[in-house]
């Protein structure tokens, strides 16, 4: 069993989008998926209750729970725990980078999204856990070309020393549309753009984790 935990210090930066897609995309793919919600709001629940057809396992439950909760999802042959962490609370973070085999960072091209990684890309370091930045709600590139703000946010993520995933998630409205069907864009519009993305990031995650993807 693999564990993902999906964190962002700044609220509104798509962590809860982010984790549900993943969980939703690994659950296509033939994986038996976990999907813990240590956010209080519980969104991640919310979501997937709302869904219609069969999706991953959920969890509600917190930091200091997530190792019980790994024992037990082994047991019942989970093979990817994804962690939807809380905003801003440092010490639940801490213990799902503690849990976690990989540290998925969502940053949004903003200031203040890079202000909070940084913190966040220091408390990994210190802990010495595996971790790779996912740059979320990026503006569409046109032409092939980057938007300035992208192209500012790629040079400052050079300064957290940390790996960023090739595959950015475009801010499309796509993504919140699924959500509110419980559903993936994958599934909603499969050829569109915003599947593409989500395919091509499961299938990058899933290779770092297990080598091949499913």
């Amino acid at each position: 069993m693999r564990t993902i935990a999906v964190i962002a210090r700044k609220g509104g930066s798509g962590k809860t989008t982010l984790a549900v897609h993943l969980a939703l995309a690994a659950h296509l793919r033939g994986r038996q998926v976990l999907l813990a919600d240590t956010d209080a709001q519980r969104s991640s629940s919310q979501v997937l209750k709302g869904r219609k057809d069969a999706g991953p396992a959920i969890a509600e439950s917190a930091g200091p729970k997530l190792f019980a909760l790994q024992i037990a999802a082994r047991r019942e042959g989970v093979q990817a725990l994804i962690v939807d962490t809380p905003a801003a609370v440092e010490e639940e973070i801490a213990h799902a980078i503690v849990a976690a085999d990989l540290n998925l960072l969502v940053v949004r091209p903003t200031f203040l999204d890079l202000a909070a990684a940084i913190q966040t890309a220091d408390i990994v370091r210190r802990l010495r856990k595996p971790a790779l930045i996912v740059v979320n709600q990026a503006p569409v590139a046109r032409a092939g070309v980057e938007p300035p703000a992208v192209k500012r946010a790629l040079e400052a993520l050079l300064l957290m020393r940390l790996p960023v995933i090739p595959i950015m998630l475009r801010a499309r409205a796509a993504y919140q549309s699924a959500l509110e069907a419980g559903r993936s864009v994958e599934e909603t519009d499969p050829a569109a753009e915003a599947a593409r993305e989500v395919s091509e990031l499961w299938d990058f995650v899933d290779t770092f984790l297990f080598g091949r993807p499913a």
